[in-house]
């Protein structure tokens, strides 16, 4: 499936390999098993980890790329198909790791995020290993506070089984527009904590906020990257990959018991404020159901995009193609018609010609003919010519006596 060939965009390793090789996880693996394999590779080649091993930031990208694929469900269905051919490489985003980019880097990061360039970050090595090693300050919630650049807050939510059943809503806002991620660990094996969900925060309006939904039915989130690609590559069919960057959540539903979450503070240069809450859905019923019947409609409405798509492109090159015509027929109208306007006014340009005789007169005759009779000879008007055409037609009548009158 191509494997080893080599890549076209500059986000990706020099070579490609089949990315379950690199996850060493197989074809028929569970997203939840994917995503396990790539946190423990992700770690174990983490820069920050691997400062004098140069080799471990190529394998760092390698499992981060083969993680973009297999992570998304069209693009692992794209590659299980076809291999990278079938794959856009311009469309493969990497997660930049702030912490490892060093200060030119980073200005140079934050210039381009201003400018709407998008830049996925990644959380830092250091805060992944202390929250695996269990090592973190879990605080209880709510609480309203700052956090570092590149650092996190962690915070524990103990629900009870009633919530349990009725649905956890947690939510992070920032009226300071801050830039942060929202992540939910669980539980390790060692008794640390693993990454398992993630948020980036989202403007909306004049505050920032990202937020996490365990309702018991599939809520998504939305990879605004997604768009602002599709906008860069295709500006006018990027409205129908407005919803493609609808991502499933991978938990919908948390059991009773204590849960870890944090704010993750992705500024570039300042500290991020935020206000963070935990609420049981018992007391929004009618907004879970609202939220519930409006994911169901986007999910249709995506699929319905999808098959319009294709009509849109075909009609839109049939009004290209007639449009084209169009534009030609119209030239050809206007040449002929402009054609025929100089022949009409040809008829009425006075060409400069000799007036001698009757060829620049009109060709009926009558004007030569008349002027023939009504010669001016009889009453001596005439001039020399014309009385020796006379004097000649005389005297071929008078033979007889030519001789006699000369």
């Amino acid at each position: 499936m191509g494997m080893g060939s080599k890549m076209e965009g500059p986000s990706t390793p020099a070579i490609r390999r089949d990315p379950y090789e690199v996850l060493s996880v197989s074809r028929d693996s569970t997203d939840q098993e994917i995503k396990t394999a790539y946190r423990k590779l992700a770690l174990k080649y983490h820069p920050d980890k691997n400062a004098s091993n140069p080799e471990a930031s190529e394998l760092f990208k390698e499992v981060a790329y083969s993680y973009s694929i297999l992570s998304d469900p069209e693009k692992r269905r794209q590659y299980d198909s076809a291999g990278f051919e079938a794959l856009d490489a311009d469309s493969m985003d990497m997660e930049i790791d702030l912490s490892n980019l060093g200060t030119v880097n980073t200005m140079f990061a934050a210039l381009f995020s201003k400018l709407g360039v998008p830049i996925k970050t990644t959380i830092s090595a250091n805060v992944l290993e202390e929250a695996l090693n269990g090592t973190v300050t879990v605080r209880p919630l709510p609480i309203g506070s700052s956090v570092e650049k590149q650092c996190a807050h962690f915070f524990g939510v103990t629900i009870n089984e009633h919530q349990a059943e009725s649905g956890i809503v947690v939510r992070v806002t920032s009226t300071a527009q801050s830039k942060f991620k929202l992540l939910y660990f669980e539980q390790d094996a060692n008794g640390g904590y693993g990454l398992a969900l993630q948020e980036d925060s989202e403007k909306t309006g004049k505050v920032t906020s990202a937020g996490m939904y365990f309702l018991h039915f599939q809520v998504y989130r939305m990879d605004s990257t997604v768009n602002a690609l599709a906008m860069a590559k295709d500006p006018e069919g990027a409205f129908f990959k407005r919803l493609e960057g609808l991502q499933p959540c991978e938990v919908s539903e948390l059991k009773p018991g204590t849960h870890i979450f944090a704010v993750y503070g992705d500024n570039f240069f300042k500290t991020a404020s935020y206000t963070i809450e935990a609420v049981c859905a018992k007391s929004y019923e009618d907004t879970t159901q609202k939220l519930k019947d409006i994911e169901a409609q986007i999910l249709r409405k995506r699929n319905e995009l999808r098959q319009f798509e294709a009509e849109y492109r075909k009609a839109l090159a049939r009004y290209q193609e007639v449009t084209d015509r169009y534009t030609k027929e119209k030239q050809s109208v206007d040449e002929l018609l402009k054609q025929r306007d100089g022949i009409h006014s040809s008829f009425t340009i006075v060409k400069s010609t000799n007036i001698s005789g009757s060829g620049s007169n009109l060709s009926n005759g009558s004007s030569s003919k008349i002027n023939g009779d009504e010669s001016p000879g009889e009453d001596g008007g005439s001039d020399g010519k014309d009385k020796s055409g006379k004097k000649k037609w005389f005297n071929l009548n008078l033979r007889g006596s030519d001789k006699k009158l000369i």
